[in-house]
């Protein structure tokens, strides 16, 4: 196979771990006898530095004529000043509404080995398996805003052909699971929440009745996440709401550095990234964790170009070299010597090969 791959490697540990996601792409191309062209462009804050725009015309460019788009993080304090009015998070709402990619799939799983890094007990944890389906291109953070001095406003807007779509990706994915699907709103206080609520109910009822639907308030879901993490299979929410709670379900895995993301639309095209931010605390010191940027590379494999049995292939390789104890210091256990950003995408590498 030939495959078109933009690389947005961000700012602060972005560039770090996904340098290491390609390496495992292009050992990914070599053993399974595929051409895999990898191109780079700036993107966040490193492209305002260039050109005072997050999301420069030739990087948009390559996106748009790319297969998918790896992507590493984008942000830090530099950028993040209240007065500025160009900010690397612009370019990402942008990016994601020129690619159309509306649905933002978030898997959550616990590794055996890996049980240490929470600090939830053992038995709360023990076989959680969740997705999270985040819609990512309207709500609140599309919405229009307004700011004076005295005052400031973010209007949140849903129409009912976005909870659609939206709700029959993840009712889809529900039915391939174990088919039970939760709907994460906060219906007792907002109208967009009670419309969302409204169409939930007729959609599954009319298309999907096969699977088990269940709604939760959001003040509920983030207290039944860290409670009862393993009764949920498909949890399906609006942007704001599907931010805040995928980053509290990563402790469930023990680290934000170990989640990959899938962000689709309606064609094969997707974006691809791990969950976590840019860190710039922990940049240029090699101690990043890799594992969400390999398994989000893993994810493109399988949604974006069709190749299963590579992506199972890499995943396994992650598992191989967790269950070995390469552990990046936000996952390893007292006592036991962290390795390096590079030893960890050099230990995939080898289980891979």
């Amino acid at each position: 196979m030939r495959a078109s791959i933009a690389v947005l490697a961000g700012d602060g540990i972005g560039p770090e771990v996904t340098a290491e996601a390609v390496g495992v792409l292009k050992i990914v191309a070599a053993r399974f006898g595929h051409e895999f062209s990898l191109q780079g462009a700036p993107f966040g804050g490193i492209a305002i530095d260039e050109s005072n725009d997050p999301l420069p015309p030739r990087t948009l460019e390559l996106c748009l004529g790319a297969d998918a788009v790896l992507l590493g993080a984008i942000g830090g304090p530099k950028w993040s000043s209240p007065h500025s009015t160009v900010r690397p998070e612009q370019g990402l709402l942008r990016l994601r509404k020129e690619l159309g990619v509306y649905a933002n799939l978030r898997p959550i799983t616990v590794h055996p080995a890996l049980r240490h890094a929470s600090t939830l007990k053992s038995e709360v944890i023990e076989g959680v398996d969740l997705l999270f389906v985040r819609e990512l291109t309207g709500g609140i953070y599309f919405g229009t805003k307004t700011r004076t001095a005295e005052a400031a406003s973010d209007l949140c807007v849903y129409s009912v052909a976005e909870i659609e779509r939206i709700m029959r990706v993840a009712a889809r994915l529900a039915r391939e699971r174990r088919g039970k699907l939760v709907s994460i709103d906060k219906a007792n206080v907002l109208e967009t929440s009670r419309l969302w609520r409204e169409v939930c109910a007729r959609l599954m009822r009319t298309e999907f009745p096969e699977v088990q639907l269940e709604h939760m308030l959001v003040d509920a879901a983030a207290m039944h996440l860290l409670r009862r993490p393993r009764d949920f299979d498909v949890a399906v929410t609006e942007n704001m709401f599907g931010d805040i709670l995928t980053d509290e379900a990563s402790m469930l895995a023990g680290s934000l550095g170990l989640l990959p993301s899938a962000s689709l639309g309606e064609g094969r095209r997707g974006l691809y990234e791990p969950i976590h931010g840019s860190a710039p605390d922990i940049a240029g010191q090699g101690i990043a964790n890799p594992y969400g940027a390999i398994l989000s590379a893993a994810l493109l494999l399988r949604l974006s170009l069709g190749l299963s049995a590579e992506a199972a292939a890499v995943e396994t390789a992650v598992s191989a070299a967790i269950m070995a104890g390469v552990h990046t210091p936000d996952i390893a256990a007292p006592g036991k010597p962290p390795v390096t950003t590079q030893a960890a995408g050099a230990a995939v590498g080898a289980a891979l090969r």
